[in-house]
């Protein structure tokens, strides 16, 4: 039903999704840099927030014995 490279990013959704807040802070970050704007620059540290918050949980859930 669905291609295999779909398939293979569902199984591995936690790091698609951090890796996607890490890109989109960069982003985000970068664009506040150029254009001054502290309120994209708000948003760019929010996404790091949240980046630093899945990475965290990520290695906590890899190390811990029997969560899924």
């Amino acid at each position: 039903m669905w291609p295999g490279w779909r398939i293979r990013l569902l199984r591995r959704l936690d790091i698609v999704l951090t890796v996607f807040e890490l890109v989109l802070s960069i982003v985000f970050l970068s664009i506040s840099y150029v254009t001054g704007n502290p309120y994209l620059r708000g948003v760019g540290v929010g996404l790091v927030i949240a980046w630093v918050t899945s990475a965290i949980a990520h290695v906590i859930k890899a190390k811990a014995p029997g969560i899924n």
